[in-house]
């Protein structure tokens, strides 16, 4: 760790791969920086800093609940591949991209209403996208996931959508504009260029 001085701690803070069980206490500290604790044994964020200035990366580890996890982030927030059934807890500003990838999420509840880049949560087990964030800017990504249609997606994606290997049987709730590509290919019902850039403003390829 960097030098600490009145609960700030200056620099990044990396304490991944060491098989922890459990984080430090830093819960009243500001890191101004990084703060990475992946690819350890965690179940449990509590102990995280309140606010981190950078990117906060909790990714492969065992967590069951985003609990404790810093409220401010200013940079990326990256807790794929856990065991997340929730996202309730979870930081409530996020200024970069919002992974929640390769979890077992049924539900977007907890996910803050704006995301400043990208956003991804695919490869969950998500049957809709309300509780979503719905303003985006960047590429969405909800692929390999349970949905039926997409009610509950951004009005807008100032990036590629990505809603491919679902269960659609619906584009009800479709962006109405895309500014990169759209992919939907591998769903229950294969859809055609057509039908998609009928309800969506597609500025890019439509993959399907």
């Amino acid at each position: 760790m960097k030098r600490r001085h009145n609960k700030i701690i200056y620099g990044d803070v990396s304490i991944s791969s060491l098989h922890l069980r459990e984080l430090p206490d830093l819960s009243d500290v500001l890191v101004d920086g990084n703060f990475e604790c992946y690819d350890n044994l965690l179940i449990t964020l509590i102990g995280s800093p309140r606010n981190v200035q950078g990117t906060f990366l909790c990714f492969t580890n065992r967590l069951t609940s985003l609990q404790g996890s810093p409220k401010y982030i200013g940079r990326d927030f990256n807790c794929g591949n856990n065991k997340l059934t929730t996202l309730e807890g979870g930081p409530l500003q996020v200024h970069g991209v919002y992974s929640c990838q390769a979890n077992y999420l049924t539900s977007l509840k907890g996910v803050p209403s704006v995301i400043h880049a990208s956003f991804n949560c695919s490869g969950n087990n998500l049957v809709t996208l309300e509780y979503g964030p719905k303003s985006i800017n960047g590429n969405y990504n909800c692929h390999n996931n349970s949905l039926k249609s997409l009610v509950g997606a951004p009005k807008t994606v100032f990036g590629d959508f990505f809603c491919n290997q679902n269960k659609l049987t619906s584009l009800e709730g479709c962006p109405n504009e895309v500014y990169n590509d759209f992919y939907c290919d591998n769903n229950a019902v294969k859809f055609t260029e057509k039908q998609i850039r009928a309800v969506c403003k597609v500025k890019g390829n439509v993959n399907v």
